[in-house]
């Protein structure tokens, strides 16, 4: 099965430091992202940036992975809360994306979390993706 995402992305009134632009998801969901250079390199406060799409849509998926892990080793989560926090550095780029969870599920226990998250860090989608390139780190614990 596949199943293809978009999303649409305009640049405008100048070059990299005195331009701006806006980012669309497909779905339409969120409507338009506000996007600077300011905004990437120092949280220009209104704007968002490529990374912060990046911690959104890896906590996203981390969470999918990790619901999936628990419930096949016989805990489905009642709730899972994940951070991302994905680090860019000039002239570098993203250089790594720090997921925090926090999990909630019946008769869950530390050991079991931190094989499922484990698990689901190094297999959600967009973990594959950085794999090699970003440097990816876990931490979880339970709620």
């Amino acid at each position: 099965m596949e199943h293809q995402s978009s999303a649409t992305s305009t640049w405008q009134g100048g070059g990299l430091a005195d331009g701006s632009g806006t980012t669309t998801l497909g779905t339409g969901i969120g409507g338009e992202f506000a996007m600077s250079w300011k905004a990437r390199t120092e949280g220009a406060g209104g704007h968002s940036s490529p990374e912060e799409l990046l911690a959104g849509a890896h906590a996203s998926c981390f969470n999918m992975a990790l619901s999936k892990q628990l419930a096949e080793a016989g805990h489905p989560p009642q709730k899972l809360e994940t951070r991302a926090i994905t680090t860019f550095v000039v002239g570098k780029g993203v250089t790594s994306s720090r997921l925090t969870v926090r999990a909630a599920a019946p008769g869950l226990n530390d050991e079991t979390l931190q094989k499922a998250a484990s698990a689901a860090g190094e297999g959600c989608p967009i973990s594959q993706a950085l794999k090699g390139n970003v440097e990816i780190s876990v931490d979880a614990s339970l709620a």
